[in-house]
């Protein structure tokens, strides 16, 4: 009877294991690009906490109980690793070892203007590591405030709380750049 258990337990992580490879090649991209817009524009952080996400991802597998979807999971996992790497940045900065890396990602220099895409990378930064979770969930990489609410453990209540924040403070941020496109002021 042991090995019948041990048997059917391979074999659900088997397929554990096959999921989280369709996983890793479908969501690879966007994992990048979501830890790249929550570090702010920090292409060697972006990949460190992209593949530090999916390895411990990975090593969790075996206790990945199917409450959510496999997707939310692993989202929530980077999200988390991106707070552990702001944290840790925050206490290099604060203690001298500050890490200066100016260079923008590669496909920002393929498409549309560099200094813009800093800027703007630059006024997400500026919100606080909450709203600026939230803005990019919802509005960068097309999550629901629901889905953003379970990847960033909060009700969903706050997240709509931290998204009106988040864009009152982009606009003000950004505000001379719609006078520039004569956007109205609605």
């Amino acid at each position: 009877m042991a090995g019948a258990t041990a048997v059917r337990a391979g074999a659900g992580s088997a397929h554990l294991d096959g999921r989280f490879s369709a996983l890793v090649a479908s969501h690879r991209e966007r994992a990048l690009r979501l830890a790249w817009r929550l570090v702010g524009g920090d292409d060697d952080a972006a990949e460190e906490i992209a593949q530090e996400a999916f390895f411990k991802a990975y090593r969790a597998l075996p206790r990945f109980r199917e409450d959510a979807r496999l997707e939310t999971w692993f989202y929530r996992i980077l999200v988390n690793q991106a707070h552990r790497y702001l944290r840790w940045r925050a206490v290099r900065e604060r203690w001298g070892a500050v890490f200066h890396e100016h260079q923008a990602d590669a496909s920002a220099a393929r498409s549309g203007d560099p200094l813009l895409r800093r800027r703007i990378a630059r006024a997400l930064a500026g919100l606080t590591r909450r709203q600026r979770e939230a803005f990019v969930l919802v509005h960068l990489e097309g999550f629901t405030v629901w889905e953003t609410a379970e990847l960033i453990g909060a009700a969903e209540g706050t997240v709509k709380s931290h998204l009106h924040r988040a864009m009152t403070g982009l606009r003000a941020e950004l505000a001379d750049l719609r006078d520039l496109t004569g956007g109205d002021s609605t």
